[in-house]
Order: C-alpha cells, then structure tokens, then sequence
C-alpha cells in the first residue's frame, strides 16, 4: 500500500484532495490514518550526511524560460500589470539608502518606512526582492525600463560593497554578525542577505547582468569565511535564527559557475534538527515557525537535484507530502501566526486559535517547492495543489488596482483582506509578493524529449523557436470551464501535447481536435496525450466541466468550505471597514461582533442548497437557509467582510 492509500484510502484523487476525504471519514479515521502514516516501523534510518559529488539529476519535465511565454488577457494578465507598476512606482535612491549609510557613502533619499526603515534590522531585505522582482519582470515581460533601473541599482550596490571590503554588502553593519555568533537576539542576518545574493542571481540569470555575479560571488567568499571557522556545533546553534535559502542560493551559485566550493558552504546550512526528523519520515512541525522552515527544505531539493543523494530526496518529498494533506487549509495555505501550533490533520483546531492564518510568504514558498518536485516525476498531481495554491492564496492577495500584497490571508469568519502600502509596509510579504507576479507565466508549460505539458489554464502564447512552434492558450479561465490550445508551426511536426487533466474534473471532460473528437478522455490527475503530426492552424478544444463540493475539515467535517472546480468559493458579509484595509499586517476581530450563519444542506451534495446567479459568472446563492448568502471566488473579494468555511449540517444517513 502506497502512502496516498495509507494516509486517505485512496489512490486516484491523490494527495491534493486528502483532506476533503479525511474530513468525510471524521477525526477518529483521520487520527487513525495518522498514526499508520508515521508509525515506527515504517521509519527508515537517517543516512548519514555525505559529501558533495556533481551528478545532475535528469529531469522529467523542463520548465519553458519566461521570455518564451507571454500572459494574454486575464486576471493573472492583471495581477501582473499591477504589480509591474508597482515596481516603477518605487525609487531607487529610496531603496539604496540604508546600503549607501552603512557603507559610509553620502545619501540624501527619504528613508523607507516599514521594515526598511533605517532602525529596523531586516532592512535591506526588500532591495533583494526588487531586483528579483526586475529581473523575472524582464523576463516574463520585456520591460527594459525596470532592467535598466535594476542594472543601475546593482551597480550602486557594487560601491557599497567596494567600500565595506572583504565582499560584504548588506544594509546593516557587521556588529549584527558578532551578535549571531555570541547567540544574543538578532532579527535573522542571514534571511536578509540570502534576499540580496538571490537577487544579485536574478539579475545575472534574466537581464545578463556580469556584474551581479561577481558582486554574488564575492558575498559568497565573505559568507564562507564567515561560517567555516565556526564548528559544527555553533553554526548548528546559529542555524536556529531563520536564514532564508541561504543553501539554495549557494547550491544555485554552484550550479551557475561550476564551482564547487560553493557547494560545501551550502552544505553548513543544513539544519540537522529540521532535516533528521523528516529524512526519517516524523512530522515534528508543531511550534515551528513556518517560513523559516520551507526555504530550508527547497534548499535540500535543490541538493539532490545536484548529486541525486537520496536523504535530500526523502527530506523534501516528506515534507511537502506533509504540508500539503495534513496542515493546509482549503486555500493551499498553512500557518496561524506564522507557526504550526496543532498537531497534523488538526486543522479546525488551528482555525480557531486565530485569524492571522495564511502567511503569505508560505504559500510562495510552497510553490516554489511543489514545482521543483514535479519537476522530478511530471506527476500531475503536483499541479492540483499548485492549481488550488495560486489561483486562491496567490491571486487572491493581491490589490487588482494598487499592486499591493497581503500579509495573512485570513480565514476567520467575519475576516476582510488587508494590503500593504507603497512606501510603509515592505514586509517579507511585500517582497515575495512583488516576486510572484512577475513570474507568473513561469509554470504554465513545461517540456521533455516528446513534447510539451500543458499544466495551468491561463490565457498566453509559448514561443518554441527550436521547433518552429508557438502555442497560444485562448480561455476564459476560470470563467469558462476549458480552453482551446492553436498551434502555429513553420512545417508539420511530430510531438506530443500533453494536457493536465485536473482532480476536480469528476466526470463530463472532453477534448477535440480541429473538431473531431478525441476518442478517449484521461481520468483526473493524469494527462491527455495526443500524439500527432502537428500543422499550422490546429486546435485542440478541452472541456474541463467543473462541480460544486464540500471541503471538510479533517478533524471536524461539519466544518466545510464550499468549492467551484479549483476555486474556494466564499460568502459576502458586508462591507470591510476602509479605514482597516491599509498598512497593515491582518484584521484586527476583537470587539468585532458579526452573525455568521449556520447551514442545513439538503444532501452530501452542495448543488442541492447552492445555486448559480443567472447571468452572473462563478456567481452562487445559498437557498432555502435562515439567511442566504452570495458566494463569490476568492480571489475576486477585496473590500468585503466574508466567510470560508461555514458550520454546515446535513441529513443523518
């Protein structure tokens, strides 16, 4: 029996939909469940750690550069644009200033405000995030504007590290440094200058940018100089302050200049109190600080993909594995108050304790974890909890019109969504969020030897110049319910279109191609292949017909979210309070008083007590309750009051 079969007794549907079922089946069989998942004997040895030896593992599906896909018309389309001007918006000397103080060069900017002002210890973090948030823009987008402006930043960062010497650049001085070794309270060194190493890395990898790397590359000496004489046992205590990916950013840097010294610095980064636990298959989450953990555990990916070492493989995939069915919400998000405070699969409990749910950074972490994994098998599934991780916790945290991005996304009834300022905010959500929508044409289309994998529903072109191939996805989603796929070829080529056929997608789906219909659909979780020779003007039409269904707790099933296909669907309650939606990190519920309804379902079946609004798209109304409500996407809500989950009875039997 396979650990899908262990943990939910069911194979089909696969992970990403555990939690409704274990919410069906009740607590007792989740715990049960649980305890079978991580029972002793099921436990391999932890291997010991092992050198590092270059041998890259061969991937099964390749992601497409961004500068070979462009988003058309659609809500991520907009996301993108609000984000991009956003990122003009913001003024180089301001985000210079601090580096520029520290350096002991003269600058005369308005200081930031938030975390970056020039007393708070994280400062410079989010110049970081600006330059990777420049270069993946570039990317995906073509903006030479923000290249440029990126390009001068780097170089003004250069004279900051020039004047510090010994390759340190940072926003802060090293005084903090002696503050981490002598384990006094520091606010995570290492988290902000991982920020600005993996931005330096953007900057040479998207714009070309020569420079960054030798700026990157000298910060990575300083670093090594640094931890090497520390020891074992103190950098291990050192590991306990959150430190970003500073593993993945190394491994990465190795990855780029072939050298491998980089490498065994990364490797001092292994935080063994993390990595032993879950190399050993034991979920020993509870109390961490979330964030602090998911960067570490891309780092160990990043590893095996290197050297093929199983223990990395093991560490990663468990942990993922784990997130995913047992301590995230309907959303795809996980956390309360940035921690795991429960125990797996106690996700009502989690709920009640508060409304900071969500962190947001979390869920771009996840992201960028779940691609990498599915990077290794081309397992479908990967894209369902990726699916369900964007288009609700991803595009619903960010301000359509000002760009702004979000903190928590909370999931406390009676919540409202609360934005970050231009100038005054800069949380880490801030940087992670300006990240995300400049990239996010990244995972549509992925490819290997035989042809492309369609893996999301978003309207945009591919450009495969070394098949003589564009692919331009047209749709509506998630408005419609499908999309048609037009090929453009220079001459007939063979390949195989690989298409993700979602969890969601129970029965009805249908495909054609120039019309005639494909004789055999794919089942959920799996892909469509059409093997053909391809010519200029083909289409392929898809049907992704997508149902109402409950999304119970797994500790307390008559706690449920109401789901449209992918889409957490959630109930208005009125007006957010405008003064409260700005510039700060989530509401604030105290003293709040608000009725929240309960409901009677007619059958197991939502589609018998919802409805669809004629007229009204992803539009739906309670019938026949004490008090009816609209229930709209989630990621279409930004100045209401509203519900996820609801207190919701059914029939016995």
């Amino acid at each position: 029996m396979n650990r899908d079969e262990v943990r939910n007794g069911i194979t089909r549907r696969g992970f990403v939909t555990a939690l409704a079922a274990a919410g069906a089946a009740g607590s007792a069989a989740a715990a049960d469940a649980n305890t079978q998942q991580s029972s002793p004997a099921a436990r391999p040895e932890a291997a010991p750690q092992e050198t590092f030896q270059r041998q890259d593992l061969p991937l099964k599906a390749k992601p497409f550069p961004m500068a070979q896909v462009r988003l058309l018309d659609g809500p991520f389309r907009e996301a993108q644009e609000a984000n991009r001007r956003f990122l003009h918006r913001l003024p180089a000397d301001r985000l210079l200033h601090t580096f520029r103080l520290n350096a002991g060069l003269p600058s005369s900017a308005e200081p930031l405000g938030g975390w970056e002002k020039p007393d708070v210890e994280l400062r410079g973090h989010f110049t970081g995030h600006y330059l990777s948030a420049c270069a993946l823009a570039y990317s995906s987008t073509g903006d030479s504007a923000l290249r440029d402006k990126a390009n001068g930043m780097v170089a003004e960062l250069a004279k900051c590290q020039e004047a510090l010497k010994g390759g340190y650049l940072s926003a802060f001085p090293l005084e903090f440094w002696e503050r981490l070794k002598a384990r006094k309270k520091v606010w995570a060194p290492f988290y902000t200058i991982h920020k600005i190493m993996a931005g330096m890395l953007d900057m040479h990898q998207h714009c070309g940018n020569k420079q960054a790397l030798e700026v990157l590359e000298g910060m990575a000496g300083w670093a090594d100089r640094l931890t090497e004489p520390l020891g074992e046992q103190l950098m291990q205590e050192v590991l306990n302050t959150e430190f970003g990916g500073m593993n993945e950013v190394l491994y990465n840097l190795c990855a780029v200049t072939g050298k491998e010294k980089y490498a065994e610095v990364a490797q001092r980064f292994d935080h063994r109190k993390i990595y032993d636990p879950l190399a050993l298959r034991r979920d020993e989450l509870k109390g961490l600080h979330v964030n602090t953990q998911v960067p570490k555990i891309i780092g160990a990916a990043r590893r095996y993909e290197l050297t093929g070492q199983r223990r990395y493989h093991d560490i990663a995939d468990y942990f993922w594995y784990e997130v995913t069915s047992a301590r995230s919400y309907c959303t795809g998000g996980t956390s309360n108050a940035e921690a795991w405070l429960t125990d797996p699969l106690k996700l009502a409990e989690e709920l009640a304790r508060s409304s900071n749910t969500n962190e947001c950074c979390v869920a771009y972490n996840m992201l960028k974890l779940t691609r990498r994994l599915y990077q290794w098998t081309a397992d479908p599934r990967y894209f369902d909890y990726y699916e369900r991780t964007l288009f609700n916790h991803r595009l619903g945290a960010i301000h359509p019109e000002t760009g702004g991005s979000m903190y928590y996304l909370p999931l406390q009834s009676g919540s409202w969504k609360v934005f970050g300022t231009d100038l005054d905010s800069f949380w880490c959500c801030t940087g992670t969020g300006v990240e995300e929508f400049a990239k996010a044409n990244d995972s549509i289309y992925f490819y290997d030897d035989e042809g492309i994998f369609v893996n999301l529903f978003m309207a945009s072109e591919l450009n495969w110049p070394q098949k003589g191939l564009r692919l331009r996805q047209e749709t509506k989603f998630p408005e419609q319910e499908g999309t048609s796929l037009v090929i453009q070829a220079a001459q007939p080529t063979q390949m195989t279109l690989r298409i993700r056929i979602p969890c969601w997608v129970e029965r009805g789906g249908k495909a054609s191609v120039n019309g005639a219909p494909v004789a055999a659909f794919a089942g959920p979780g799996s892909y469509l292949n059409i093997s053909r020779v391809w010519k200029n003007g083909d289409r392929v039409q898809l049907s992704l017909p997508m149902k109402l269904q409950a999304w119970p707790m797994p500790d307390d099933a008559r706690l449920q979210a109401i789901m449209y296909g992918p889409l957490v669907l959630v109930g208005k309650l009125g007006p957010a309070p405008k003064e409260a939606m700005y510039g700060r990190m989530g509401p604030n519920l105290k003293g709040q008083k608000l009725s929240i309804p309960a409901f009677q379902a007619a059958s197991a079946d939502p589609a018998s007590w919802i409805k669809p609004v004629a007229g009204q798209p992803l539009t739906f109304q309670t019938a026949g309750q004490g008090q009816d409500v609209t229930l709209v996407p989630f990621y279409k809500v930004y100045d209401q009051r509203y519900a996820v989950y609801w207190r919701i009875q059914q029939p016995a039997g």
